[in-house]
């Protein structure tokens, strides 16, 4: 009994926190949660949901290449939304390719986020000759677009990397490169909640008893400077995963027989205007569809975590 009173009184409190009740009473948040977690759970369960594997070549049949979509005239049921130009299957390569835009999205998040929280804490926590260079440095890539910092580092490593290795490692450097360009909003944004956060009475109490920077930082500082971050983590990932679709479709992203929603979207667009409208039309709508959603999460999110807001 009192193990399921305590169940039922977490259960309860947890429906009536903020952030749960904010998201309950924004149906354009619930909305944009569904279609999230339909392609988050599709791209994860594409093995077994795809009719088809695009990776395996031998699965795949060139009498079978611009099958128009199921619904339309000529169309198979098998193929709900068409095949391509190597017969594969539209809806198996989005799933499959949005499942590598996702962890392509995810990754580099992450590493902006790491790099950037890190560098942010330490320009506001210590000061100095260390705060100038990291926000000078910041400043410098701010006056460059995203893109292009990606651009750079991608076309590097295609000169430092023979083809063949940049060609296995294409994801990872894809992953680098959108990073490296996004950890300045971070570092920014940290950098100024630490500012304020060190001069408070906790952060001095902590240092009295002796805790060490690493530790103020690590076990004080950092947890009430999370919020702004997990708002700007979750813009970005919608950025992130635009800026590889980006790269993808202009041919230095991942390679082309690799299925992503770039490489859809680039090859179908060399058949836009021949009439096989789908194979550029129904990745770009999922793409469309993912990325808004993901901001529209965010958006709550950001409102969610303002006090004034509320």
């Amino acid at each position: 009994m009192i193990r399921g009173g305590f169940r039922s009184g977490f259960l309860s409190s947890l429906w009536e926190h903020d952030l749960v009740w904010s998201f309950r009473r924004s149906p354009v948040t619930v909305a944009a949660a569904i279609v999230a977690a339909l392609c988050i759970g599709g791209a994860l369960a594409a093995p077994w949901l795809a009719p088809q594997n695009p990776f395996d070549l031998a699965a795949l049949d060139l009498n079978e290449a611009f099958k128009p979509p199921g619904w339309i005239e000529g169309g198979l049921a098998r193929y709900p939304f068409g095949t391509d130009n190597q017969g594969r299957d539209v809806l198996s390569t989005i799933l499959y390719g949005t499942r590598l835009s996702l962890a392509v999205g995810f990754a580099s998040v992450l590493l902006a986020m790491a790099l950037g929280v890190s560098l942010g804490l330490a320009a506001g926590y210590f000061g100095g000759r260390l705060d100038a260079v990291i926000m000078r440095v910041a400043d410098v890539q701010l006056s460059f677009p995203a893109i292009l910092i990606a651009l750079l580092i991608d076309g590097v490593a295609r000169v430092a990397i023979a083809q063949d290795l940049h060609d296995a490692l294409a994801v990872y450097v894809l992953v680098l490169s959108i990073g490296l360009s996004k950890w300045v909003d971070f570092a920014r944004t940290v950098r100024g909640s630490t500012l304020v956060e060190r001069g408070k009475e906790y952060v001095q109490a902590a240092r009295i008893i002796g805790r060490g920077p690493l530790g103020i930082l690590g076990a004080h500082v950092l947890p009430n400077v999370m919020g702004p971050v997990l708002v700007i983590a979750t813009l970005n990932i919608g950025i992130a995963i635009i800026t590889e679709a980006t790269l993808s479709f202009l041919g230095v992203g991942v390679p082309p027989t690799t299925p992503s929603l770039g490489t859809l979207i680039r090859i179908g667009n060399d058949f836009l205007f021949s009439g096989q409208w789908w194979i550029t039309v129904v990745p770009g709508a999922a793409l469309l569809l993912l990325v808004l959603s993901v901001n529209l999460l965010g958006d709550w999110l950001r409102d969610a975590l303002n006090p004034k807001l509320r």
